[in-house]
């Protein structure tokens, strides 16, 4: 398809700004909750991350689709997210190892975007306004009806996603003659930080969300992890309540972004929902215990409240960000559990968060 013969699109924001475009994907209606990520690569791996699940993508890099797709980049089965919002889209690639283009793939998910939008705009206005609702169509192309309809998407806040995109099987990764044994609780996880997992003699057994600590100890793990996943963390009491019973046994604990967040509602620390979030591949993260800092990869809409933190007698903060100075990283007192906001599976540093894989694996050796 010619980029000249894309049709016309809307986007509609939840305060009645409006936004004209070109088609990108299927053509249809998209909404969800918008929100911007800034990095400059990596869009494959953003649009199968579980955790954006029911959020449209503002990809603010201006070339998109440039380097085509290849399978082995899925950070889940399939792509997750709602929709695309983006400056240039490209339909051809010049990555060799490319293996179709983003329209092809787009269509083939069912997954409707927009381009030509002056993301740079769109961006401000959201770090001005707050994360918001919104709908992208190109076959609907009514603004009027369009408002209607976005004001009928319900909040971020208070939703529970985990479960939609958590596996509905317990399935295992890695060797089973490994020399460790970890139970994986999917509250929409990565296929990397499994990967990260593996490479270090680790055999894990991935459960669905709802699992009860009784069916996972059954298995006799030698730790816990919690994962990533979309949603409120707050609204997710089931796993709130699975950790709280780790917890109470005293088993080797590891959470990353929601299962950090899961990790501090199990300690009576809230959580609430920010401004706009975070979500991007430069966030500047200071170790707290080391006195390093670490250029980390972030995806977030919720965060862990601070002051309530600092006047709790079993949880410590081991991370905060040097952009805002949230909590980026907490450990419980006494226990063998800790956790971190960000994403030390990925590779912004490049390596500079690994060293807490490890830092995993020594407690489970312990």
């Amino acid at each position: 398809m010619k980029y000249n013969t894309r049709k016309e699109a809307l986007l509609v924001l939840e305060d009645g700004t409006l936004y004209k475009g070109l088609a990108v994907g299927k053509i249809g209606t998209t909404r969800g909750e918008i929100c911007f990520n800034t990095g400059m690569t990596g869009y494959q791996e953003i649009y199968t991350d579980p955790s954006y699940y029911g959020q449209i993508i503002v990809n603010t890099t201006a070339h998109i689709g440039n380097y085509g797709v290849v399978n082995e980049e899925q950070e889940s089965d399939s792509v997750k997210f709602s929709g695309l919002v983006c400056k240039t889209f490209s339909d051809i690639y010049s990555r060799k190892s490319g293996e179709g283009t983003l329209q092809e793939y787009f269509v083939r998910n069912n997954i409707v975007g927009i381009s030509e939008i002056d993301t740079r705009e769109l961006v401000r206005h959201i770090r001005s306004k707050g994360g918001m609702n919104a709908i992208i169509s190109s076959e609907i192309l009514d603004a009027e009806q369009l408002l209607a309809e976005v004001k009928n998407i319900p909040s971020m806040s208070g939703l529970e996603l985990s479960s939609k995109v958590s596996t509905p099987n317990a399935y295992y990764a890695g060797d089973e003659n490994a020399s460790l044994k970890v139970a994986v609780l999917d509250l929409g996880i990565k296929k990397s930080i499994l990967n990260n997992f593996t490479s270090r003699d680790v055999f894990c057994k991935v459960f669905p969300a709802t699992t009860s600590f009784e069916e996972m100890q059954e298995w006799g793990p030698d730790g816990y992890f919690i994962s990533n996943g979309p949603g409120d963390p707050a609204a997710t009491i089931y796993a709130i309540e699975t950790v709280k019973k780790i917890l109470n046994f005293d088993l080797p604990l590891f959470g990353i972004c929601l299962g950090h967040q899961i990790l501090a509602e199990a300690n009576g620390i809230p959580t609430y929902k920010m401004h706009h979030g975070h979500r991007g591949l430069n966030h500047p993260v200071k170790n707290l215990l080391t006195g390093k800092s670490e250029i980390t990869s972030q995806n977030h809409g919720f965060s862990v409240d601070a002051e309530a933190v600092k006047t709790s007698e079993t949880v410590e903060v081991t991370h905060i960000n040097l952009n805002d100075n949230t909590v980026e990283g907490i450990r419980i007192k006494n226990k063998k559990a800790f956790s971190v906001q960000y994403h030390p599976e990925s590779s912004p540093g490049p390596h500079d968060s690994h060293y807490l894989f490890e830092e995993f694996i020594s407690l489970l050796r312990k």
